[in-house]
């Protein structure tokens, strides 16, 4: 494994810091939500964080992020703070949305993020819709979504008429081998990639688990976008370490299957990265990560003793 010519000392413990919280944020939800905290349902990003923080540092601002229900992960890589994350995910007043969009619903306009979506492929669109605005500000819009969603209308609508228009934006499937709990290869006729070859998208297929080489692959592609370029896809191949949702036990997985994938854990492969090709000492690499765990602690820790939203009253319907 070799880092990339542009990724420096700096920037790689950035990368890892970054995918560092979103694990550590999302251990906790899941702690969380087991003990009655969280309301609704979740959907952790557990194992995907080199996709969303390897873009994400290739982004700049004015330009706009379109997520899925998975969506926690891509908020934390954008910047969103993780005690407002949390906040709102406890459904509390401090929370990013004022405790009121619950996980699969929440935005931040602050930091480019237009929204998660509930609805399979609605990211998708919303992205498309945003290039319209973003064409010659030299922004760029990106749409995360699954491999379930290519088979949505949305995916072929919207990558035909970003083809046509030359929109600036970047379509990112996150392949993670399942949708909800179905393999891909077992409803998606003729694959992924040459759907969006056969608009003439520009493809780029990388791998989803080592975020040095999703950073390489973004910078490069965002870069053609941003200069006039027209919209370009991306395959990236990953995996999460949970079940779909807080419901799921993940038993339709053959065996093995996920601890084939934890070793290439991208944390594991970052960690490794650093110490063996950019020369960073393990204790380093360590101290980093009980930085993270003792501020997502205090993070925890306030969010659950904020307050909740005053009700809202709702005023009586007049038929009259």
């Amino acid at each position: 494994m070799t880092a990339p010519a542009q990724l420096d000392v700096s920037v790689a413990l950035d990368l890892y810091r970054r995918m560092l919280v979103i694990r550590g944020v999302e251990d906790r939800v899941q702690s969380l939500f087991l003990r009655g905290e969280v309301y609704g349902t979740t959907h952790l990003y557990s194992g995907q964080e080199a996709v969303a923080v390897g873009f994400a540092s290739a982004l700049i601002d004015g330009d706009r992020v379109a997520c899925t229900y998975r969506g926690h992960g891509h908020l934390l890589a954008m910047g969103t703070e993780p005690y407002a994350l949390v906040a709102e995910l406890l459904g509390r007043q401090t929370g990013l949305n004022g405790g009121r969009s619950g996980s699969m619903n929440m935005v931040d306009p602050e930091h480019g993020v237009l929204g998660c979506y509930g609805i399979v492929g609605g990211s998708i669109a919303a992205a498309t819709g945003a290039a319209i605005t973003l064409r010659g500000s030299g922004a760029i819009a990106v749409a995360y979504f699954g491999d379930g969603a290519t088979n949505q209308a949305y995916f072929f609508e919207c990558l035909n008429f970003a083809k046509v228009l030359g929109l600036p934006v970047l379509f990112v499937c996150e392949n993670n081998g399942y949708g909800e709990y179905t393999p891909f290869e077992a409803v998606t006729a003729g694959g992924i990639v040459p759907r969006a070859a056969a608009m003439e998208l520009p493809v780029t297929q990388i791998d989803g688990m080592d975020v040095s080489a999703v950073r390489e692959a973004a910078v490069e592609i965002v870069a053609r976008i941003r200069a006039g370029g027209g919209p370009e896809f991306v395959e990236a191949r990953t995996y999460r370490f949970v079940g779909h949702s807080r419901s799921d036990p993940g038993k339709y997985r053959p065996e093995g299957e996920l601890d084939r994938w934890r070793e290439r854990d991208p944390l594991t492969v970052a960690a490794t990265l650093l110490r063996e090709q950019l020369g960073v000492d393990a204790a380093d690499i360590t101290r980093i990560g009980s930085e993270v765990d003792a501020e997502l602690d205090r993070v925890q820790a306030e969010a659950l003793g904020a307050p909740f939203p005053s009700p809202v009253t709702i005023p009586e319907f007049n038929d009259g």
